[in-house]
């Protein structure tokens, strides 16, 4: 099995370096996975790509650029276009998330249990820096928002640890460019799930949050966009539900295993899953692999 970890860059000039030498040493092995990592450069302006270039010809490594800033989502729809492993992680290129956590993450996907996994800074014991409190505060608004839409009991909708079996990247369409990527892509798996289509799991993760001084980016006209989001792809996205319905009986939220939807790239049997894992913790804008839509 393998693992492909999708890092979507703009303007980190000043981490990249290091936070590519975490992902690296991040083990994976012992989980019984080989792994790859894209990097999207989003058209940085400052000397990112020039940083990049070091891991030209890298044997585990893969670079794309975008020829225009496009935004968050946009990188990650040409990274997912890229993809080639079992499970796909999305990691940020900054200090804010730790590759240490990945094998709390992959363990509900390892055994088995879960089809796609989010990383909550809300939830259980592990070490958190103490930083904006309104930013706490519309995190955990923006949450129950989509919560109270998908039905679903989620602590932490906007982190950037998501974790999925390859083949529900197959059953979405990334429309959205910037940060509203994480409530479209919520609102997707979501429906999904009731379908029966995929069982979601959330774990609780470290999170090392930075300061705007230190390269943050989001901002409130984020939180707009997202609560618009939300709306948007919860109510109003007939097309997605149309395509779904399709594709699927009618919505159930009984879930069951998605191998029995038959075999493709990326799909799982119970024979892919390891018993014993530890319990330890060239220019492209890309082609939406991800969203091989077969209607």
């Amino acid at each position: 099995m393998k693992l492909s970890i999708v890092i979507p860059v703009y303007n980190e000039e000043r981490y990249i370096h290091a936070v590519l030498e975490r992902v690296l040493a991040s083990d994976v092995a012992h989980l019984g996975l080989s792994r790859e990592i894209i990097v999207v450069n989003d058209c940085s302006k400052d000397g990112t790509a020039r940083a990049l270039e070091r891991y030209a010809g890298h044997d585990v490594i893969r670079i794309f650029h975008h020829d225009v800033n496009q935004g968050k989502g946009a990188a990650l729809r040409t990274g997912f276009g890229k993809v080639s492993g079992d499970i796909v992680l999305i990691q940020d290129a900054d200090f804010e998330y730790d590759p240490m956590d990945y094998p709390l993450l992959l363990k509900p996907l390892l055994a088995g249990k879960a089809d796609v996994v989010f990383g909550s800074r809300f939830a259980g014991g592990e070490p958190h820096r103490v930083l904006y409190f309104w930013h706490s505060v519309g995190n955990k608004v923006l949450t129950m928002l989509s919560n109270m839409f998908t039905d679903i009991n989620l602590t932490d909708m906007e982190t950037c640890y998501k974790v999925f079996r390859s083949e529900i990247l197959r059953h979405i369409e990334i429309k959205e460019e910037r940060f509203g990527f994480e409530p479209e892509i919520t609102a997707k798996v979501a429906k999904l799930s009731k379908y029966g289509v995929c069982r979601m799991y959330e774990v609780g993760i470290s999170y090392n949050g930075r300061t705007y001084a230190e390269g943050k980016k989001i901002t409130w006209k984020d939180g707009f966009s997202a609560l618009k989001c939300i709306v948007k792809y919860n109510l109003f996205d007939k097309h997605y539900d149309q395509v779904l319905a399709s594709r699927f009986s009618a919505p159930s939220y009984i879930p069951h295993n998605i191998s029995a939807h038959g075999a493709s790239i990326g799909a799982l049997s119970e024979e892919d899953i390891p018993s014993r894992h530890s319990p330890s913790g060239g220019n492209d804008t890309g082609r939406n692999r991800a969203a091989l839509w077969h209607t």
